[in-house]
Parts: structure tokens; C-alpha cells; sequence
């Protein structure tokens, strides 16, 4: 990742900026923008499916350690004519630390709108990422990719925290592969009614 004529104080800094700069605008929180929902029963806030020709599902993660969770809510629109599935929206729920609620955010910039299997690689980067213990990755094409998600190199170097970065993106990959999972399903289900 390039330093910009930083020395490693200067970086770090920058980087706890960012992350408080997201916490605090987080971006796909249902509440917060128009893309929320109604408080059905007063227990939160219910998420609606605004793409109804979309495959939606939602997974609930949560972090024992922090007290992190979130629900994350996807929308995959099948891809047409033998094209790529892409994330039609993103968006999710919940509470935690500054650090959870900063990558939930950077996440939905990264993956909304993009295919399925971009999201997946950008995961899989981010998940390298967190287990370099400080040192980043040095696929340029990833670094690059990942864009704003590079500031979390530095919470890499502590485990207690890597769990809290890694919250959303693995509520991403769960709620995308329910959804996909149902569109086989109907998608099998269709069939059978044809024959």
C-alpha cells in the first residue's frame, strides 16, 4: 500500500480517521438513510425487499467478544441470458464498535452494484488482509480493489479486533449464499412444474 511520504504514526492516524469517519456516516444502515424500513413492533426495524424480481436474504452475525452484531440484507438479481449474479442492494442493522460499524460500511460501497463473484473475491482479499497481522497483502490489483478497506491493515495486528472487521463481510457471503441457494431451489422447483 503506498505510504504518500508518511511515516508510520502520520499513517496510523490516518487510518483511525477514516474508520471513525465511516463509523460515524455509516453507509447501507437501515435508520439512517432512505434505505430503511418501519418499525413493525418496536423491536427494530423490519427490512423491506425493494427489488421484488431479486433474490433477498439476511444472515444475523454476531460477535461474542465485542458485542458486535448486525444483520446484514442482500438483494441478487440473477444475472440475464447466462450472465453474472450481481448485488442488487445491501443493506443492514445493527450495533457495535467503531470498527465493526466502519467495514460494514466500506463493505456496502465495495459490493453493492458489483457481481456476486467480485464480491466474493473482495471477501476473500479483506479476509487476507486481517490475517496478515499488520503486514497487508501485496497484490497490488487487491490493494487497488479493496480501495478504502486497506485501512483496516492496521487493525489486523490485534486478533481481538480482526473479529470485528470481519463481521459484515461474513454476514455478506452468508446472506448471498442463502439467497443464491433459494434461486436454485425455485429454480428447480420451476422445473419440475414444467415437466
Amino acid at each position: 500500500m503506498a505510504d504518500f511520504g508518511m511515516d508510520d504514526e502520520e499513517l496510523e492516524q490516518m487510518y483511525q480517521e477514516v474508520i471513525l469517519d465511516a463509523a460515524r456516516d455509516p453507509h447501507g444502515r437501515v435508520g439512517d438513510q432512505a434505505d430503511g424500513g418501519e418499525d413493525s413492533d418496536g423491536d427494530g426495524v423490519t427490512i423491506r425487499v425493494e427489488h421484488e424480481a431479486c433474490l433477498a436474504a439476511e444472515s444475523h452475525q454476531f460477535n461474542p467478544t465485542c458485542g458486535d452484531q448486525a444483520t446484514i440484507h442482500v438483494e441478487v438479481a440473477p444475472g440475464e441470458q447466462g450472465g453474472p449474479d450481481l448485488i442488487q442492494r445491501i443493506v443492514w442493522q445493527g450495533s457495535g464498535c467503531s470498527i465493526s460499524q466502519a467495514s460494514l460500511s466500506i463493505m456496502v460501497d465495495l459490493v453493492q452494484g458489483q457481481t456476486v463473484d467480485h464480491a466474493m473475491d473482495l471477501a476473500a482479499d479483506f479476509r487476507k488482509l486481517m490475517e496478515s497481522r499488520g503486514a497487508g497483502i501485496e497484490d497490488e490489483q487487491a490493494q487497488d480493489a479493496l480501495g478504502d478497506a486497506m485501512v483496516f491493515q492496521g487493525v489486523s495486528k490485534y486478533p481481538m479486533r480482526i473479529k470485528c472487521a470481519l463481521l459484515g463481510w461474513e454476514g455478506m457471503k452468508a446472506s448471498v449464499a442463502q439467497a443464491l441457494s433459494a434461486g436454485q431451489e425455485g429454480d428447480k422447483g420451476e422445473k419440475e412444474e414444467q415437466v
